[in-house]
């Protein structure tokens, strides 16, 4: 990895031609590369984590004084139970995945002796832009060694102790290995954003992750496709038959396991049959919790009844359209299913959205009008993840409708190509008429 304050051009170009040397490493020297990176990184912890409390420290000086969000700092401390672990398991996790360059596709017999074929390939340069969340530089590294691509990261200035000292270790840890080293790249700079969104023939797709203005700062500065999502928006909708202790469990998981991240619940949304039965004990259970709820009229007038003194707020309508990212949690009350998902798809970012019902009908129904990357029946919102799902580290959750949706693990850093081998077949010699050859289009066997 190198610390550069070299140009953007310059930081571009080296990284594209690292991508193409990568692209062509066998998948055990990959492989080999990431042991390397989590053995360095467990032995550097203790160093790391000095760096690390050294930003914690400065950040929660910014939170006291105004200056900081404190949901920045939540993301930023590397010290909390298991995190630095989970980090280190993620690089293995994504180490052990079947390789996901030069995966065939689609076979096909074009004619005798001309085969078709369509292969996953590395996208290139990814330049990923980051707030807070230190551990990003080793998730990033892992899954952009593995899927054969170089990456650019760009941090934020409240975690930048964190970063050097991460940034050191997988520098010098790559070097150990056959990956080139500037493979991975961490630049400093502070203009270096703008710059690098400007290097659009070099660099090939952008992850912001951060706040919903990072994310709409990038996307309004940049002609390189972007891959993330600006909010995290999730709702849920209780229905009329909705299991009291299930709904109970999932909205406070949703709400509560991490009110800080983009899959956490933001939005409640109540069928009116159930306002005076399941909602009172869900209610009770998030005030426990220490969540504030903002209710409209008919929420907050059940809600004097049954637990009169619980204090609510009442809502206004951009409470409908926040992400809080804190223990807040909007409550709005509607007439029907249909009622809840037309609500759903006029506010909702598209991130992840739930329904709490008994009845396998109206649970399909809803997934299957939710327009978001991930909808769920009677299960929690923060089940959006690359690890929950399986797919290792994440490099980010995308609500984009094209190439990658939802938790981006390895399979959303590759694209493909299509890969043609004739024996002096030539275009022209299709046709109709004398002489004219015919293609087969035959489909071949997959073979593993």
């Amino acid at each position: 990895m190198s610390l550069t304050e070299s140009s953007a051009v310059d930081v571009a170009r080296s990284a594209s031609l690292a991508s193409r040397r990568l692209a062509t490493l066998s998948n055990s020297a990959r492989n080999e590369a990431l042991t390397a990176l989590h053995a360095a990184l467990d032995k550097n912890r203790a160093a790391i984590l000095a760096a690390n409390a050294k930003d914690v420290e400065a950040a929660t000086r910014d939170t006291k004084s105004g200056n900081l969000n404190p949901s920045i700092l939540k993301r930023l401390d590397l010290s909390k139970p298991g995190k630095y672990d989970d980090m280190l398991e993620g690089i293995l996790n994504v180490r052990d995945l079947d390789d996901p360059v030069g995966q065939v596709t689609l076979r096909t017999l074009l004619d005798e002796g001309l085969e078709l074929e369509r292969v996953s390939c590395p996208i290139g340069v990814l330049l990923i832009i980051f707030e807070a969340r230190p551990e990003v530089i080793a998730n990033i590294a892992a899954l952009a060694i593995k899927s054969g691509n170089a990456a650019i990261l760009k941090g934020g200035k409240e975690s930048t102790e964190s970063f050097v000292a991460i940034a050191n270790v997988v520098s010098a840890a790559i070097a150990t290995s056959q990956v080139p080293e500037s493979s991975i790249q961490l630049v400093i700079t502070r203009d270096a954003v703008s710059s690098l969104l400007e290097q659009d023939t070099l660099i090939d797709l952008v992850i912001p992750r951060g706040s919903n203005e990072l994310v709409r700062f990038v996307k309004d500065h940049t002609k390189i496709p972007v891959l993330g999502h600006a909010d995290g928006l999730c709702s849920a909708y209780i229905h009329s038959d909705a299991n009291v202790e299930t709904a109970v469990k999932v909205i406070v998981d949703s709400k509560t396991n991490y009110p800080a991240a983009c899959n956490s619940l933001e939005t409640l949304l109540v069928q009116e049959d159930v306002l005076g039965s399941v909602f009172p004990a869900i209610a009770k259970a998030l005030l426990d919790k220490g969540v504030s709820l903002r209710c409209d009229e008919a929420s907050k007038a059940t809600l004097a009844k049954a637990l009169p003194t619980a204090k609510v707020q009442l809502a206004t309508e951009e409470d409908y359209n926040t992400e809080f990212l804190d223990l807040i949690l909007a409550v709005k009350t509607v007439p029907s299913i249909e009622a809840g998902i037309a609500h759903i798809n006029a506010h909702s970012s598209g991130h992840t959205d739930i329904i709490l019902t008994e009845t396998r009908e109206l649970a399909t129904m809803f997934m299957g009008s939710i327009d978001s990357a991930g909808v769920y029946w009677n299960a929690s919102s923060r089940f959006a993840d690359g690890m929950r799902y399986g797919f290792g580290t994440e490099v980010g959750i995308s609500t984009n409708k094209i190439h990658s949706r939802g938790p981006v693990g390895l399979e959303g850093l590759t694209i493909y190509k299509y890969l043609i081998r004739g024996n002096g077949h030539g275009a022209g010699d299709y046709h109709d008429g004398q002489g004219g050859r015919k293609f087969l289009h035959t489909s071949l066997p997959i073979s593993k």
